[in-house]
């Protein structure tokens, strides 16, 4: 596992997304190497959180967290491990979250769980365009809030399909 330069904070996460820090749920990187990810977020308790609907966060919001971690995983492995986390990112690709498969909801919403989220990815397979993950998110004591597997394009393979 990456440590070196970890933890990541949300400042450095956003700058490797496309969105940006306006839409960045994910407070910081804790591990990562060229396999597996793993974040800390706690936007799922504020009030202002961009996902939340008729004041509240659903389960299924879940897969968004997992996917912004699998988007820094991504440019991390396209960047070659970056040699010092510290330091600019490339311009963000962008990317497109093309399925969602066998997931599981272990609760009904994200914004009544207490304390952080632990959100933890595995790449199954991937190639220069495309990639599979699996994924937990994780609450209080280690318990799993959401599970699944998910299918994300990105680069200029994502950008022709729009």
């Amino acid at each position: 596992m990456l440590t070196g330069h970890l933890p990541l904070d949300a400042e450095a996460i956003a700058a490797r997304l496309p969105h940006g820090r306006a839409l960045c749920l994910l407070d910081r990187v804790v591990a990562m190497d060229e396999r597996c990810i793993r974040c800390e977020a706690t936007s799922h308790r504020a009030g202002d959180n961009p996902l939340r609907v008729a004041d509240r966060l659903g389960a299924a919001c879940a897969v968004e967290y997992a996917a912004q971690a699998m988007a820094v995983h991504g440019a991390w492995l396209a960047a070659g491990a970056w040699a010092d986390a510290d330091t600019d990112a490339a311009t963000p690709e962008r990317g497109l979250l093309l399925a969602v498969r066998d997931l599981t909801l272990a609760v009904p919403r994200l914004d009544d769980l207490d304390g952080a989220l632990h959100i933890t990815c595995e790449r199954l397979d991937g190639n220069a365009s495309a990639a599979s993950y699996r994924f937990d998110v994780a609450a209080g004591a280690g318990i799993v809030v959401a599970r699944g597997r998910a299918m994300l394009m990105r680069g200029d393979a994502a950008g022709s399909r729009r």
